[in-house]
């Protein structure tokens, strides 16, 4: 598919032919999971695959937005005055509560506008579909009404949708990687103060695939809530004995002296994977600017394993495809992505061995669960931005 053919259903739709383009990726967290939101580091990186809009102003101050991926909804209509949180509207609260945070952050978008979506990430599967669709509508926005905009402040606007708009209480890092994604390269990110560092990813003679479970999850209606606040009670039971904001804020070794003090086994086991999975994190880092692949893959792993056993976040599907991976030739490293209960792993595979890979795990996944898992190769990408010129959608 071409962005031509996406330009033709706008006209058809809207009418319009002075019509922009704008493209936000998705992301895969390479490691540092649910460590976000305790005031940890994160290791991100955007994706070519991704979501496209098609955007026009309008005389009015009506907004007219359609998705290619939810055809069935046809045109959702609303108003500039009423930006409200609808729950007939769908996958359509996402933008809409862009639209609105951005009001509400002072900036001025006197007329309506007519979008149309077209996402390639997954639904459900844990490539941050919605922080995708949130920043392409930001980029979108900042250029339609010539706004001036920080991409950080995008950023965070795009987190108040997901926490004050939608009602999931995330962290910053699924739109922080959308929106300041760059070609080849990760980010270490320290979700603390947002300070980042970009780090090239040579990964040679290796691939970097993705493997969708093909079993959606919902945030909103999973346990991510839950875990937060087991790690937010965790956390006060430590301050009545430390002077401490976050639980990232603890090296494994101060966590040791202090992990006493937790009330709950519970509580210690979600605490234990907050403060070693982001040791992990910063180590990873180190090992990937040394070109240490192997030592970066047994973190990848390690990951996995705490998420399973102390987070509990992985499910039947995801630990039955990373334990697949681990089994295969010329894999050094595999583990969930994104929140968990579905959605994706990751591994790392030797190119030439990555066919075989692929040709094995599914069909072990396929024994086990009953239905396919989708693998393919990812590639880092640049950040939310509007795209000139004809474009290939792959």
């Amino acid at each position: 598919m071409f962005v031509s053919d996406l330009k033709n259903k706008y006209i058809e739709l809207y009418g319009k032919q002075d019509i922009k383009v704008f493209f936000a990726p998705g992301r895969i967290n390479l490691i540092g999971e649910h460590t976000d939101y305790n005031g940890g580091y994160v290791f991100p990186c955007a994706i070519t695959k991704g979501t496209y809009a098609l955007a026009a102003k309008r005389e009015d101050r009506n907004v007219r937005m359609y998705s290619e991926n939810f055809s069935e909804d046809h045109v959702i209509t609303f108003h500039l005055d009423d930006l409200s949180f609808k729950k007939e509207h769908g996958w359509a609260n996402y933008p809409k509560g862009m639209i609105a945070k951005m009001l509400e952050a002072g900036f001025e978008m006197p007329h309506g506008i007519d979008i149309l979506y077209y996402g390639i990430i997954p639904n459900g599967a844990g490539l941050s579909s919605s922080a995708s669709i949130e920043l392409v509508t930001g980029v979108l926005l900042e250029t339609l009404y010539d706004l001036s905009i920080e991409r950080m402040d995008m950023v965070r606007i795009g987190q108040k949708v997901e926490n004050e708009f939608i009602g999931v209480n995330s962290g910053i890092m699924d739109q922080f990687a959308i929106g300041m994604g760059k070609h080849n390269h990760g980010m270490l990110l320290d979700c603390q103060n947002l300070l980042y560092e970009y780090a090239p990813l040579h990964l040679g003679q290796y691939s970097l695939l993705i493997m969708n479970t093909n079993k959606e999850r919902t945030l909103a209606s999973s346990k991510y809530n839950e875990r937060r606040k087991e790690c937010e009670s965790a956390l006060n039971d430590l301050q009545a004995y430390a002077d401490i904001q976050s639980l990232g804020e603890l090296s494994p070794k101060e966590f040791e002296e202090l992990k006493q003090y937790i009330t709950t086994p519970t509580e210690l086991r979600r605490a234990t994977h907050a403060v070693y999975e982001n040791q992990r994190t910063k180590t990873s880092l180190k090992k990937l600017k040394e070109g240490d692949l192997e030592a970066f893959g047994e973190l990848m792993n390690q990951s996995h394993v705490s998420l399973r056993d102390d987070y509990e976040v992985t499910g039947k599907e995801l630990d039955t495809l990373v334990e697949a991976a681990w089994k295969q030739d010329g894999v050094i490293g595999a583990r969930m992505t994104g929140a968990g209960f579905g959605g994706c792993a990751i591994a790392i595979v030797e190119k030439e061995k990555a066919a075989a890979f692929q040709e094995k795990v599914e069909a072990y996944y396929q024994s086990v669960i009953g239905c396919k898992p989708s693998i393919y190769e990812a590639s880092a990408g640049d950040g939310a931005k509007e795209l000139t010129g004809e474009v290939v959608i792959q």
